[in-house]
């Protein structure tokens, strides 16, 4: 059902898509728009037990195409650092595709809101559950079960990787 990566010498293992999901600064979200448009978007997003969570506005185009067709893609972006020297971008990312669910149960919401507020204000804990008591009832939280993941980096780097582990 998903293509396999062509570059199979550039792919990361689980365990290192993993590890990019968790500590990414943010992702793309992509899903099926409006009149068939591609619809992609930056998001915060954090990732527990094969799942990546989000929250947002309730309503709106992310909503509602998710309610349409909840096929999604995301991708998370580890690395990118330009070599003009090499004429190359040294890159690690990880693409995954899933199926989107809207949260409705409070619990879930609540779960939801805790772990993207834990990742990104670690140590404001009281701040943010005060946030989630005010705002909660407006957010639109998001699940996406995870279907497929890979993980790939440039070649530059698996050239590195391998000196390395030769020393």
């Amino acid at each position: 059902m998903f293509r396999e990566m062509r570059r199979s010498k550039q792919y990361l293992d689980k365990e290192e898509c993993e590890d990019i999901l968790k500590r990414g600064s943010h992702c793309v979200l992509a899903f099926a728009g409006d009149d068939g448009y591609p619809y992609a978007l930056p998001i915060s997003y954090a990732y527990e037990d094969g799942r990546i969570y989000m929250h947002g506005a309730g309503a709106g185009h992310k909503i509602d195409s998710i309610r349409r067709n909840d096929k999604v893609s995301f991708t998370v972006v580890d690395q990118d650092l330009n070599v003009p020297s090499e004429l190359t971008i040294y890159f690690r990312s990880v693409v995954c595709f899933g199926r989107a669910r809207i949260l409705t149960d409070e619990e879930e919401k609540i779960h939801c809101c805790r772990l993207v507020a834990g990742k990104y204000s670690p140590g404001f804990e009281e701040k943010a559950e005060a946030s989630i008591a005010r705002q909660l009832h407006a957010m639109g939280c998001i699940e996406i079960a995870i279907e497929h993941m890979t993980g790939k980096q440039a070649i530059e780097l698996v050239k590195d990787r391998k000196q390395e582990d030769m020393h």
